[in-house]
């Protein structure tokens, strides 16, 4: 059985230095630099594939790490944004059965979202990255309407990936516990997954999926915890004018990847929200580490071979539009 990861990332060190120069650089960027992590997420041949085929995976789609290049000025965004999609897009073209990438765009400047999106593609990227924010700017600002019906008219899936919330936000909820509880509370123990889980639905409250139907997101960890408040976010949907109920559109614009959250009642939380059609494997390299007989017993709660062929390579097949 064929298995796709499809939430794989790397860095760029040019990148990484562009990051760390910042007056206020991103904390989050301490997780690359933690064991070996920063060594895996620069390779970009001969050792991820030996980690891909000690886990059973066929394919990985490559996508940087957060913020991206969110974060930089305009100009550095639009530079190093071209920059990564042209060395993704090569480490594919080395190893054509293996890899396929997920573009990152200059979202801080959004006049030139479209372009790179476009020329992203054009090299041959499935689908794009991206964050909740930039800088003070929404994912869901009218800022990105065009970069939104690109991707719809495209067929470049979105992936919102978590990002650290902003200094604001961190400053009213994420401090006073201690400086390394404080970094865990706004990252990867809840902050990353409330801030994704607000992106996406601001989009939706927008009337953004009733203007583009064709869009397609993807999000990580089971949803961002979106999935588990549906009955509570459907409310929202007479007051914001939309077309449908918020779960609807979780069922028709979203996929959902575990992100290497292996969780069994994970899965079948998902299956009461959403269809098999709409789940796909992803490990979170290089930060989550399934070993092969870990995931071949998560693969064994799906009911059928069917469903087990979907989450672990038809839909992302699909979506992406991977030829297996």
């Amino acid at each position: 059985m064929t298995l796709i990861a499809i939430e794989e990332h790397w860095i760029a060190p040019g990148l990484t230095s562009a990051l760390k120069a910042l007056p206020r650089p991103d904390e989050s960027l301490a997780f690359n630099e933690m064991g070996d992590h920063r060594h895996r997420l620069e390779d970009l041949g001969e050792e991820r594939i030996a980690a891909m085929d000690a886990q059973g995976i066929d394919i990985s789609v490559l996508a940087l790490t957060p913020p991206g290049t969110q974060s930089l000025s305009a100009e550095q965004a639009r530079h190093l944004s071209r920059a990564a999609n042209d060395t993704a897009i090569a480490a594919v073209g080395k190893n054509p059965t293996r890899f396929r990438a997920l573009s990152t765009l200059p979202m801080s400047s959004p006049g030139h979202v479209v372009d790179e999106l476009v020329r992203a593609k054009g090299l041959g990227h499935v689908g794009t990255m991206v964050y909740g924010r930039s800088g003070d700017r929404f994912l869901d600002d009218p800022a990105y309407d065009e970069f939104f019906a690109a991707a719809a008219e495209l067929g470049q899936p979105v992936f919102i990936h978590p990002q650290i919330p902003s200094d604001a936000v961190r400053d009213a909820s994420y401090r006073g516990l201690g400086e390394l509880t404080d970094l865990a509370l706004a990252t990867f123990g809840w902050g990353w997954h409330l801030d994704t889980a607000t992106a996406a639905l601001r989009l939706i409250l927008r009337g953004t999926f009733d203007r583009r139907p064709a869009l397609q997101i993807v999000l990580g960890h089971w949803g961002e915890m979106l999935l588990f408040w549906l009955d509570r976010a459907d409310s929202l949907s007479r007051l914001a004018g939309l077309q449908r109920p918020v779960s609807d559109y979780i069922r028709t614009n979203f996929h959902i990847t575990a992100s290497g959250m292996l969780n069994p009642a994970l899965l079948h939380h998902a299956l009461s929200v959403t269809t098999v059609d709409r789940l796909i494997f992803s490990t979170d390299y290089p930060f989550q580490h399934p070993t092969q007989d870990g995931i071949n017993s998560f693969l064994g709660h799906f009911t059928s071979d069917e469903d087990r062929q979907k989450f672990s390579s038809a839909n992302a097949a699909a979506l992406f539009g991977l030829e297996l």
